[in-house]
């Protein structure tokens, strides 16, 4: 609820979900989860919203998985209230996803400042944009790819979920290495690039910047 240029910053992807072709909007909710609840109650903008409480702060993964019940045994966009994106292109995303099908799409950036790449993953991919590898928070990327919280999922993703190793560092299953699991089992995931600038709002200076870029 953090504003932005006096916009909350989760209604950047409230807008986004609610001008795509997505049927419902479901929200994980956990810290000051009732304010968010009662701001946005059980539609926004034609779309129905419904919330799923992530009891513990255990990480994206985890947060997926609450999600599951909620979202039944449809296919999914995920996308974090935390992000901004310039130019998104998340309808033509979710056109390609319906016409190649693959198991899912990351969306991605290419960046000139590897230091993004850092707080975020690496990204590995070849011809026609199939991923072979990500890498969370590499200390040294090598390549000007980067990964966001944006991507589309056949609903198989979560029987991967179990077998996702947790990071020792973070005590939590990361989003890249439960993708890394459904790849390693031979499913196709590609790459696509959602935005043409991005940031990952975390931290006061994160505020200022997005304010800056994001008007």
């Amino acid at each position: 609820m953090t504003a932005i240029n006096g916009k909350p910053l989760i209604e950047h992807s409230l807008d986004l979900a609610a001008s795509s072709s997505m049927s419902e909007i479901v929200v994980v909710v956990g810290h000051k989860a009732d304010g968010i609840m009662s701001n946005y109650r059980d539609n926004y903008k034609g779309k129905p919203l419904k919330y799923v409480f992530q009891p513990e702060r255990k990480g994206l993964v985890h947060a997926i998985e609450c999600a599951q019940k909620a979202i039944g045994k449809e296919d999914f966009m995920l996308m974090l209230g935390d992000e901004l994106m310039k130019n998104p292109r998340h309808a033509e995303m979710i056109k390609k996803y319906d016409e190649e099908k693959p198991f899912g799409i990351c969306g991605i950036m290419k960046v000139k400042d590897l230091n993004l790449i850092r707080k975020n993953y690496s990204v590995f991919y070849a011809k026609e944009n199939i991923i072979g590898a990500l890498v969370e928070k590499p200390e040294r990327p090598i390549n000007n790819i980067m990964g966001t919280g944006n991507c589309i999922f056949k609903n198989e993703i979560f029987s991967y979920i179990p077998q996702t190793p947790i990071n020792p560092k973070r005590g939590e299953k990361e989003l890249p290495s439960l993708i890394q699991c459904a790849i390693n089992a031979g499913k196709l995931v590609k790459a696509f690039p959602v935005c043409s600038s991005y940031i990952n709002v975390n931290f006061r200076d994160d505020i200022r910047e997005a304010e800056r870029r994001f008007h």
